[in-house]
């Protein structure tokens, strides 16, 4: 599921002349035993609204006072949001004639046309109160309350996202709390106003308006969002705007070095901006620092699964759970541990809106059987991040609904993809040039075609340490050969390929270097452009002799990596 609670107004919705039909009752119980929420959010004062609606305990909260209140039904626990209207302003009313007058725990409201003395009197008293309309009453509440603040305060309790919730009305007063939903519903019966902005009109009005959208949440849930939500900004196709949908399981694949992180980073960076909370498996550090997320372990400290599902539980909080403290042959169970609790919240919750996880292909490897059942992505948002997407769980792979493929092999990225996922390739694959990448749709039934995408405006900092000290993958690793392919010395990590520098003889030194490989190996593994570049000038002086390019280039990585200062950003 998507959206985790219902969240409608009461009169003109829910209720017409303020009863709720039985239908309306029946639906409202089957919706939550499908284990969302339900949340009334009203303008009517608590007294009021029990006396008309004695079902008011099937609802998790109520939001009355048009948000001044807020109110339990289990517990029958009553908490105010705002302060009680001051005794003054009530007897100046009073006095002024106006009539009908209610007074709730902070709201004062009474009927069109008073709305000009109730102003009058505001003035003179020289009050912070904002007047709210609502098809001819006139609702006088503290500045900055209404059914959106009401909403917040509630959602907060049940630790929801209010972009997992569904919002339906049909008056003034309640455009503030359908914009702050995740998706905006208007009954056939709503003013034109608040038609015009909601995402979605029944074709029913009132009570049926609400029954029929309840039918479609339980039934379409995905299927809504995918439509109705705009979801995270990738980039641009021939001048149009693409996006991520939040219910899609994309696959992010391309060779390494090639700018899958940074397209990952700037995902972060939208969903921060967004207010979408996301969670970042990182095997290898290479996004520490990221801003606007938690780091939850480092190179020497291993990430903890009870301080990452208390960090989860709150919804404004993003996490980068960092596994450089552990080995490669470590990471698929440390994983696989962690998911069940993560699952567990994600089902509660929908949250966090997106996981990704960098190096899918240590975290959910082919050799696992275990990986699919455990995993459970069929929840929504997940990004899966790979050098080999061949090595991936096939379980997995088959639940990818969009594939990203980077750089110069895009084009065997999503043939590789269909052979392991057992689906047919598109039959034209354009080649992605420049800064484009690849977005194929397997179920959509079109081509692959290229996107602009974004770019991050945050430049990551690089895990020194991961680079200094961690292991690296094989494939990622550097191998001294020599000229005749004599040796195979594999250094998974820049201490030990400056041990093993020292220690190999000038003849197999000046073949790698010559060749341009300790550069290459800089940049397109290391990922440090100015360590390559500086060692690309030693690679091409032939006036030095081994010693003094052997000295020049080792001096430059440890001047990075193991010295007692801290690395530079780049």
């Amino acid at each position: 599921m998507y959206f985790m609670a219902l969240a409608t107004d009461y009169d003109g919705t829910l209720a017409h002349d303020g009863l709720v039909t039985a239908s309306t009752l029946s639906a409202l119980k089957k919706l939550k035993k499908s284990g969302r929420k339900l949340i009334l959010v009203t303008g009517r004062e608590l007294p009021d609204l029990k006396e008309v609606f004695p079902e008011v305990g099937l609802f998790d909260k109520v939001v009355a006072e048009n948000g001044a209140l807020i109110y339990t039904p289990a517990s029958e626990e009553e908490q105010t949001i705002s302060p009680s209207p001051s005794a003054d302003f009530v007897d100046r009313l009073k006095k002024r004639g106006v009539k009908p007058l209610s007074v709730g725990r902070s709201i004062v409201a009474t009927w069109e046309p008073h709305q000009a003395t109730v102003l009058d009197v505001i003035k003179e008293l020289g009050l912070e109160l904002e007047i709210i309309f609502n098809k001819g009453a006139v609702m006088i509440l503290p500045s900055g309350i209404n059914k959106a603040t009401g909403l917040a305060a509630a959602l907060k309790d049940l630790r929801l996202s209010p972009h997992n919730v569904v919002g339906i009305g049909d008056a003034e007063n309640d455009h503030a709390f359908l914009r702050a939903s995740g998706c905006s519903v208007a009954v056939a019966n709503a003013l034109p106003a608040v038609k015009e902005t909601a995402d979605l009109v029944t074709k029913e009005a009132r009570g049926k308006g609400v029954e029929e959208l309840i039918g479609k949440l339980i039934k379409q849930d995905h299927l809504i969002a995918r439509k109705r939500l705009r979801g995270v900004l990738l980039g641009t196709a021939n001048g149009k705007k693409v996006y991520l949908s939040p219910v899609e399981t994309v696959l992010i694949a391309g060779s390494s070095g090639i700018g899958k992180s940074t397209l990952a980073t700037a995902l972060t960076e939208r969903l921060a901006e967004q207010g979408l909370q996301f969670c970042i498996f990182d095997p290898e550090g290479d996004y520490d620092g990221l801003e606007g997320a938690v780091p939850l372990g480092d190179g020497s400290t291993t990430p903890s699964k009870e301080q990452l599902l208390e960090l989860i539980e709150k919804p404004g909080t993003n996490i980068v759970v960092n596994g450089l403290a552990l080995k490669v042959d470590e990471r698929p169970d440390f994983f696989a541990e962690l998911l069940p609790g993560l699952g567990s919240v994600r089902y509660r919750t929908a949250r966090p809106h997106w996981l990704i996880i960098d190096e899918a292909h240590h975290l959910l490897p082919r050799r696992r059987e275990d990986t699919r059942a455990v995993l459970s992505l069929e929840l929504p948002g997940t990004v899966l991040i790979t050098v080999h997407p061949e090595a991936i769980s096939t379980g997995v792979l088959r639940l990818v609904t969009a594939v990203i493929a980077l750089g110069p092999k895009a084009k065997s990225v999503i043939k590789t993809f269909c052979k392991e996922a057992g689906l047919e390739a598109p039959k034209s694959i354009p080649s992605p040039k420049g800064d484009r990448v690849l977005l194929w749709r397997p179920q959509d039934g079109k081509k692959p075609f290229t996107v602009k995408a974004i770019e991050p405006q945050q430049s990551l900092k690089r895990h020194s340490r991961k680079y200094a000290e961690g292991e690296l993958d094989e494939a990622g690793s550097f191998y001294f050969t020599g000229p005749e392919k004599a040796m195979n010395l594999r250094a998974h990590n820049l201490i030990i390929f400056a041990q093993m520098a020292e220690g190999i003889d000038d003849k197999t030194w000046e073949y790698h270097l010559r060749a341009g490989d300790y550069s290459k190996w800089f940049r397109q593994q290391i990922r440090d452009k100015e360590l390559a570049r500086e060692t690309a000038e030693a690679e091409k002086d032939k006036r030095l002799s081994p010693e003094d390019s052997r000295k020049r280039v080792l001096e430059a990585v440890r001047r990075r990596y193991t010295a007692p200062a801290t690395a530079p950003e780049r």
